[in-house]
C-alpha cells in the first residue's frame, strides 16, 4: 500500500519515528518541515530525497540553503512560517502529517484541510486554540482527521463498530502521571527544570515533557477530546495508568468498557493514522501481557496539578479560553526552561489568565492569534 506523506515537524520526537513507519513500508516523502536542527534535517533529505523542504528559522533556513547549494537533486526550500503553509497546501501528497510543536501549527493544519488533504494530526494545539475553525474546514472539505496522540488513536480505535459508537457514555482518558505523581503542591515547590524532564515511560521532546511534569499535556489533550469525539468535559475522565500501557479506553451505554492497549512506542499510532482503516506490521515491539506485573489504576489530582484544572475551567468557559490556557502554558514554560520561573509559577500563570476573561463566543483565526499574543503578554506581566 505505497502512500507519498509530508511531514511537518520532521526533526522532533513523532517526526523522527514517522519517519520510521515510512522507512519500514517504504512510503515516499514529498515534503520535510522543520524549525532549526540543520543537521538532522540534511541526513533526512539524503535519505527520503523530498522535493520540498519548509525551515521556519531565518538562520537555519540560510545555514541549509548553503549546505544545499549545488547539490544535484536538492529539494526546493522554502521559508518561515508562510513556507511552512505553502507546504502543507501542496498537491501532490496523499496525507499531511502534522508534528509541529505549539500553536505554530495551527494555520499549516487550517492550509492542510482547506486545500483537500486528509490530515493526521500530532499538534493538538491545533484544536485546543482553534477546535471549531479546524472542524468546520474538516466539514465543508469533506476530508479526514486522524488523530495521532497515543491517546486519542486509542479512543478513535475503540469506536471503530460505528453501531457502538452511537452509544458512546464516557471516555476514559488515561495520564501516566508524570515524574512527579503523588506529591504535593510543597514537594513540588522546588523541582527544577532537570527533575521535570526525567519522564519515567515516554522519550519526547522538552517542552511536552514539561507539559507531561504539570499535567498541563493532559488538559489539553482533555481539550483535544472533546473536539475529536464531541463529548462534555464531565464525560471525560481522566485516570492515571502508570505503565503507559493502557492508552486510554471508552465506556458505551450498556457500561462495557474497551480499551486499546501496546507498548508505551509512538509508532504505534503513527502508522495507525497513515494506515487508517488498514493495520500492517509494526515497526514497534510486541506487548508481552505475560510480562506485566501490574496495570495501575489512579485519580488525577487536579488540586495539587492546577494546569489540569485550568484546562478544565478553560474547557466549560468555551470560546478561547483553551487558546489562553495554551499560549500562557507555551511562555510559562519557555520561562521555566530557562530557569526563570518556578515549577510551581506554571500552573498560577496558566490558571490566572484563564481566570482574567470570559472568553466566550465565536471567534475567527485572526482572533486565535490575538487571543494567543495576549496570554503571552499576560505571562510577561505577571512572572
Amino acid at each position: 500500500m505505497s502512500k507519498t506523506i509530508t511531514l511537518l515537524g520532521s526533526t522532533g520526537s513523532i517526526g523522527t519515528q514517522s519517519l520510521d513507519v515510512c522507512r519500514m513500508h517504504g512510503y515516499k516523502v514529498f515534503g520535510l518541515a522543520a524549525h532549526s536542527s540543520v543537521g538532522k534535517l540534511l541526513e533526512q533529505i539524503r535519505e527520503f530525497r523530498p522535493r520540498y523542504v519548509a525551515v521556519t528559522d531565518p538562520h537555519a533556513f540560510r545555514r541549509l540553503k548553503t549546505e544545499l547549494a549545488w547539490q544535484p537533486g536538492a529539494p526546493t526550500l522554502l521559508q518561515g512560517p508562510e513556507g511552512l503553509r505553502e507546504l502543507a497546501a501542496m498537491q501532490g501528497p496523499d496525507m499531511v502529517l502534522n508534528a509541529v510543536v505549539g500553536i505554530a501549527g495551527l494555520d499549516a493544519s487550517l492550509a492542510a484541510i482547506e486545500s483537500g488533504h486528509d490530515l493526521a494530526l500530532a499538534n493538538k494545539e491545533s484544536l485546543v486554540t482553534g477546535g471549531h475553525l479546524i472542524l468546520d474546514a474538516v466539514r465543508r472539505n469533506r476530508v479526514h482527521l486522524l488523530p495521532v496522540d497515543s491517546e486519542h488513536s486509542a479512543i478513535f480505535q475503540c469506536l471503530q463498530d460505528r453501531r457502538s459508537a452511537k452509544t458512546l457514555e464516557k471516555i476514559l482518558l488515561t495520564a501516566s502521571g508524570g515524574p512527579f505523581f503523588g506529591m504535593k503542591t510543597e514537594e513540588l515547590r522546588h523541582k527544577t527544570k532537570d527533575d521535570a524532564l526525567r519522564h519515567p515511560n515516554w522519550h519526547m521532546g522538552a517542552k511536552i515533557t514539561i507539559d507531561s511534569a504539570t499535567l498541563m499535556n493532559k488538559g489539553l489533550e482533555l481539550i483535544e477530546a472533546a473536539w475529536l469525539f464531541g463529548l462534555p468535559e464531565d464525560k471525560i475522565q481522566i485516570v492515571v495508568q502508570r505503565e503507559s500501557i493502557i492508552h486510554s479506553a471508552v465506556q458505551f451505554a450498556d457500561h462495557s468498557i474497551l480499551a486499546q492497549l501496546g507498548v508505551p512506542d509512538m509508532r504505534i499510532p503513527i502508522q495507525y493514522a497513515l494506515t487508517w482503516p488498514e493495520r500492517l506490521p509494526s515497526p514497534a515491539p510486541e506487548l508481552d501481557l505475560t510480562a506485566l506485573t501490574q496495570l495501575s489504576i489512579a485519580k488525577a489530582d487536579d488540586e495539587t496539578f492546577r494546569c489540569l484544572a485550568a484546562c478544565k475551567k478553560a474547557l466549560r468557559k468555551g470560546g478561547l479560553a483553551p487558546c489562553a490556557a495554551n499560549g500562557a502554558n507555551e511562555a510559562a514554560v519557555a520561562h521555566f526552561l530557562k530557569d526563570e520561573i518556578g515549577f510551581l509559577d506554571i500552573g498560577r500563570l496558566v490558571e490566572g489568565v484563564v481566570d482574567s476573561d470570559s472568553f466566550g463566543g465565536d471567534y475567527t483565526l485572526a482572533d486565535v492569534h490575538e487571543c494567543d499574543r495576549m496570554a503571552r503578554a499576560y505571562v510577561e506581566a505577571h512572572i
